[in-house]
């Protein structure tokens, strides 16, 4: 059943994402104005990533490192741990978790590139459903989904506001994320970055279990 988490963007974008699907190829890209990002079920071919830089200046492939062949470019290796939750998790949730929606766009949109300028775009939001966590009317911390296929969906955008760390909030989230993931009848899974020793830490605890590592390929034309 995991075996699709060897390519997880090749196999959304085959399966419940298949309308934000650009094919190039052997490779599968999302549109850029949702995500960044593609994948292959093999090698990602320069013909196939030249199409897509085309389009899109700045993008990860998730797998196998690309073949660029002659195409200049600068290329970086993010390695990340991927985990699978394969029960829900049970938990006193104690804070009010509000679901996002249209009317909170801007706010989403402006919270996530305060932390992280370069990680969502204008339609990211409609991979899949975001949570998040008010304190006095601002927007502290927020969690949702990203990929997804027909039986997993990724956790993710776990961003917690810094004034607002170690109060168990992105706990909360991520736990409520994966509960209603489950009762769509689907497996939670996720990717951090190996060198987040905090964040593995936290999934582990919620009973996360690590699958094993994959490495996503930064392209930047």
């Amino acid at each position: 059943m995991y075996e699709k988490l060897d390519n997880p963007v090749y196999h959304s974008l085959n399966e419940y994402h298949e309308k934000f699907c650009l094919n190039f190829g052997d490779s599968k890209f999302y549109n850029p104005e949702v995500a960044a990002f593609g994948g292959s079920l093999h090698i990602a071919k320069e013909k196939d990533i030249t199409e897509y830089a085309k389009i899109c200046d700045d993008f990860l492939v998730f797998g196998l490192k690309p073949d660029l062949g002659d195409f200049k470019t600068e290329m970086s290796r993010l390695v990340c741990d991927q985990y699978v939750l394969e029960n829900t998790i049970e938990l006193d949730f104690t804070e009010e978790i509000i679901e996002l929606k249209n009317e909170n766009h801007d706010e989403l949109l402006a919270f996530v590139k305060k932390f992280y300028p370069h990680y969502f775009k204008n339609r990211t939001p409609e991979l899949g459903r975001y949570f998040g966590i008010f304190k006095d009317d601002k927007l502290v911390a927020v969690t949702g989904q990203r990929m997804q296929m027909h039986d997993m969906t990724e956790v993710s955008a776990v961003i917690t506001d810094t004034d607002y760390l170690g109060k168990g909030l992105a706990k909360q989230l991520v736990a409520f994320v994966s509960n209603i993931i489950f009762e769509d009848g689907k497996t939670p899974f996720l990717h951090v970055a190996e060198n987040n020793l905090g964040a593995k830490k936290l999934y582990e605890k919620l009973s996360f279990d690590l699958r094993g590592k994959i490495n996503l390929w930064g392209v930047k034309k």
